[in-house]
């Protein structure tokens, strides 16, 4: 079975977590797709540029220069640096953006009506599975050549878009039938923020739904989960949301409709 990795959150910001991370992942035994984010790094290097970066409801908003600040980040930096740190462990990773090879094309956002109120994210890319160039993964995993995804994305009219890297790995295992392992710093989905005790082993739908009414999953967790669900009803054959350091456990959150 094909396993589509994300590893995301402030992982990719730790050295120590990411060097873990990525020789639990090259000790992952069958065909995978590793698929990153890294918006921490790309929030610090906006403010080191004197760009304030503006998210809601946890998906950034990317105007032209945030463009060209996430696309040097993303499918520079850090693709490269774990495409490097993968080979370093054995495991020949391959790093690829969406429009190298035609990977991954997107439609640009139109603007959503957020609380009454049309909100343009710029340029930001929709993915779905049928977006997703699977006959070229396919063949690279037939070589056991590992994909490594940055979330920068085009639309096949010269124009680079910016997606969620949730989104990307929800249709990219979709695509695939493929088992979704999305990993982050914590052990799992948290009933409590402050408590890393408090994992919820099993999220279903209707318990996802209740918990975001009540305000105990809100921010950057919310299109985690929503990608997480909408991998499932597309086709991804599991979801597991967990901690980058249990990889190999596969221990965290079980995702179910």
């Amino acid at each position: 079975m094909i396993k589509v990795v994300k590893i995301g959150g402030n992982v990719l910001d730790d050295e120590v977590a990411l060097k873990q991370f990525c020789r639990s992942f090259a000790a992952l035994e069958g065909p995978k797709v590793l698929v990153h984010g890294g918006g921490a790094l790309a929030s610090k290097m906006q403010e080191k540029l004197g760009q304030k970066p503006l998210k809601i409801q946890g998906r950034r908003v990317t105007d032209p220069d945030t463009l060209q600040v996430v696309t040097m980040v993303y499918a520079g930096w850090c693709n490269k640096l774990l495409v490097s740190l993968l080979q370093e462990n054995g495991c020949n990773a391959i790093g690829l953006s969406g429009c190298d090879g035609n990977v991954v094309k997107a439609a640009k956002r139109p603007p959503l009506e957020i609380d009454g109120t049309p909100v343009d994210f710029g340029a930001v890319g929709d993915v779905t599975p049928a977006s997703v160039n699977r006959p070229l993964l396919e063949a690279l995993l037939a070589q056991n050549l590992v994909p490594v995804l940055s979330p920068i994305n085009h639309d096949g009219a010269g124009n680079l878009l910016n997606t969620n890297a949730d989104t990307v790995a929800s249709s990219v295992a979709a695509a695939l039938g493929a088992e979704l392992w999305t990993c982050f710093e914590k052990d799992g989905v948290l009933r409590d923020i402050n408590d890393p005790a408090s994992v919820i082993p099993q999220l279903t739908s209707a318990s996802f739904g209740q918990l975001k009414e009540e305000g105990i999953i809100a921010d950057g967790m919310l299109p985690k989960l929503e990608n997480a669900f909408r991998a499932l009803r597309e086709g991804a054959s599991k979801v597991v949301i967990l901690n980058a350091s249990n990889l190999l456990e596969g221990k965290g959150t079980a995702i179910t409709l």
